[in-house]
């Protein structure tokens, strides 16, 4: 079927030629105005139909939902809302859509909450905001490419089945092919993983970061853009156990450079969004207005979704260490009226989401990025700053996100990084080839990984982290 994106029809100066389009028909009123998407923008195209000259059992199939091709003449809209409408010389229904079946399901007209939308993943997609937000999720995804392959990176695939844990945090989703009702022992009661698929214990993939480190030995600078999985029991609108990491990985780079890059990443591939994708931004934006209507108007963002995405890719973020963290947050007026749930008194004390965004969002008023953090309470991997008490560790913090960016100065120095595992028990065996770097021309290098989906959670302004992501994986949750 040759037809034409509506994206690109209503871009076109009508000169009275006829044009095809397919679509899901959104509306049809007066049995004559039908308003048609296809998916390729949130605008909807008005196809006029003289009902006189179409069969009554045809127009009686054109509805809410049904798929239909129509050609026709594209000619000036003489109606609000649009400048170009298709004036329908043929009609043809492709699909149909039963009318009483469309009213149980999130295609009927009538406003929907999220939650119910996620009950019907399949189709939600159909919806001016799911539709919004996923365009937005591939132009980003592209822009992610776009921003590391102009700098000179190379993409690498790292493995999603793996023998180690790069957090050591070990929320791992187990990978076997084992007869969970038949699983062989060792002689001390133990599983016997030799006799497993890969002779080993093995899960699916945390982060592709420790094999992104060994690529970067060798190309100089990559980065992985792939799933990742968390087996953490967590309900909340930040967390998801199946999730897209982007992780750059750069040889002779330390912690400054990382820095810049993180910036200058975020920035880009926000920018990318405000150029190229202003309907859905502008969609996005009416409905976060609408939505924050409800809400006290303390809690309500004190900048319109595009005016903050512009505020944040044209300024420079406030980089500050942790130490200086602590003392703006003991200080604060929330930890002394005990408003924090979990109370700043002394340093070392690892941050949570709401130390995070009271330190972008009411004191600095921008991005944050945090660093030299205390050493034990990140991993192993980053590098041992010369007082001994912190390493070389950064994260980026967003309003309304908190953390949206990790990353570090990577421990370098052989005999460092074995202490360091030693003292937290990460098998040195398991790690030989991480370790084996620093044997073979080691050199200082940095990286740092960007949860994706908080990347489309942001720039979109959606609540809850499963409504940026097709089909979320949550705790009780894997279907589709």
């Amino acid at each position: 079927m040759k037809h034409t994106d509506i994206i690109e029809v209503l871009a076109t100066e009508p000169k009275l030629q006829t044009i095809t389009v397919s679509g899901w028909v959104k509306a049809f009123r007066s049995n004559r105005f039908i308003a048609l998407n296809d998916g390729s923008t949130i605008n909807n195209i008005q196809c006029v139909v003289d009902f006189e000259n179409f069969d009554e059992a045809l127009l009686g199939k054109v509805t809410v939902g049904a798929a239909i091709s129509v050609t026709g003449t594209l000619v000036e809209s003489q109606g609000k809302g649009q400048t170009v409408e298709v004036q329908v010389s043929e009609l043809e229904v492709l699909g149909v859509a039963d009318p009483e079946e469309v009213k149980l399901t999130i295609l009927s007209p009538k406003r929907h909450s999220l939650e119910t939308l996620r009950e019907q993943a399949h189709l939600r997609v159909r919806t001016n905001t799911f539709g919004a937000v996923m365009r937005l999720r591939s132009k980003l995804s592209f822009a992610v490419h776009q921003f590391f392959q102009e700098k000179g990176f190379y993409y690498m695939n790292s493995p999603i089945i793996t023998g180690s844990d790069a957090e050591g945090a070990g929320e791992m989703f187990k990978v076997t092919t084992f007869d969970l009702d038949n699983v062989p022992k060792t002689e001390d009661g133990g599983i016997d993983y030799s006799k497993d698929f890969f002779g080993k214990e093995t899960n699916l993939t945390v982060s592709g970061q420790l094999e992104a480190e060994t690529y970067a030995m060798g190309l100089g600078k990559v980065y992985t853009f792939g799933p990742t999985f968390r087996a953490e029991n967590s309900n909340t609108s930040r967390h998801l156990a199946e999730f897209w990491m982007i992780e750059p990985e750069m040889a002779f780079y330390d912690l400054d450079d990382n820095m810049d890059l993180a910036e200058a990443f975020i920035k880009y591939v926000i920018r990318y969004a405000l150029d190229h994708c202003q309907d859905d931004l502008a969609f996005l934006e009416q409905r976060l207005l609408q939505e924050e209507k409800s809400k006290p108007q303390n809690e309500r963002s004190e900048m319109a979704l595009r005016d903050k995405l512009e505020f944040v890719s044209s300024n420079q973020f406030m980089r500050v260490t942790y130490t200086e963290a602590i003392d703006i947050l003991r200080n604060s007026k929330p930890n002394k009226k005990k408003k924090f749930k979990f109370p700043i008194d002394q340093w070392g004390a690892d941050l949570q989401s709401e130390h995070e965004r009271f330190l972008v969002e009411k004191h600095f008023k921008k991005p944050v990025i945090l660093f030299d953090y205390p050493a034990s309470i990140k991993a192993f991997y980053m590098r041992l700053n010369e007082d001994e008490k912190t390493v070389r560790a950064m994260d980026v913090l967003f309003p309304g996100i908190g953390e949206i960016v990790g990353g570090s100065q990577r421990e370098e120095r052989y005999e460092v990084l074995m202490q360091k595992m030693k003292a937290m028990d990460i098998p040195e065996a398991e790690m030989k080839y991480y370790t084996d770097l620093r044997k073979y021309g080691t050199c200082v290098h940095s990286g740092f990984g960007l949860g994706f989906e908080r990347l489309v959670q942001f720039v979109t302004g959606m609540g809850n982290i499963r409504d940026v992501i097709p089909y979320p994986r949550t705790p009780g949750n894997a279907s589709t």
